[in-house]
């Protein structure tokens, strides 16, 4: 059974998530502002965090960085705030995916599953793969990245994205197919999660991430993977 820390001031959003979660067999803990949530969190070790970014005490964007010193959780923003710089200090910040508020319950639990989903360690069945670059290795088979004799620790959005990439070294990858395999089927055009994802990736991986080598982005149509 997953369990879903929910991070929100407003009572009735929380009623409504607790009430909808825990008919669908969750365990739900919820926190009012965001010490508290960090807290709950590092104690009930949450399967999903569903977190607004206006909270009384800090901003929700710390929260996401104070979680992300530690854990790769799934992190899914619920907020008002809609503008793209927003949504991009969110998901810069470490976060999973960005619901803007009035959400539909519908909308926000699939979401919520796909996040829980991307998180979950993958079947054995397939072949271990191990890619080696002059500067990184990917164990996808570990789901592991090392980057001169350290491991490098990535988000498991990062990860699915970094592997539909390496599995498919040398092809240009859509933006669509990308949005879609790491995100899900409903998205296509959230063209600025790529982006962001990118980016963190080339500043994890790359040796000069302003002159990319491994991660080439192929202007308008998507992204490449050269080993």
């Amino acid at each position: 059974m997953n369990r879903v820390l929910v991070v929100d001031d407003e009572p009735q959003i929380v009623r409504a998530l607790v009430i909808n979660l825990k008919a669908r067999k969750y365990e739900v803990d919820a926190a009012p502002d965001g010490a508290t949530a960090l807290k709950l969190a590092a104690a009930r070790h949450p399967d999903v965090v569903v977190l607004d970014l206006g909270l009384p005490d800090m901003d929700g964007v710390e929260v996401i960085k104070g979680l992300r010193g530690w854990t790769r959780v799934p992190i899914l923003v619920l907020s008002a705030r809609q503008t793209s710089d927003e949504k991009v200090e969110a998901l810069d910040a470490g976060a999973d995916d960005y619901v803007t508020k009035p959400f539909g319950m519908d909308e926000l639990l699939a979401r919520l599953r796909a996040a829980v989903r991307r998180a979950e360690p993958t079947g054995s069945a397939e072949a271990e793969v191990v890619v080696e670059t002059p500067g990184f290795t990917v164990d996808l088979a570990a789901k592991k990245v090392n980057r001169g004799g350290r491991d490098i620790r990535l988000t498991p959005t990062e990860w699915h994205l970094l592997e539909v990439l390496v599995r498919n070294a040398g092809r240009l990858v859509s933006q669509k197919q990308l949005l879609q395999e790491v995100w899900g089927p409903s998205y296509g055009k959230e063209t600025n999660y790529l982006r962001v994802y990118m980016a963190q990736l080339r500043r994890k991986l790359e040796a000069d991430p302003s002159h990319p080598r491994h991660f080439v982005t192929e202007p308008g149509m998507g992204y490449r993977f050269e080993p």
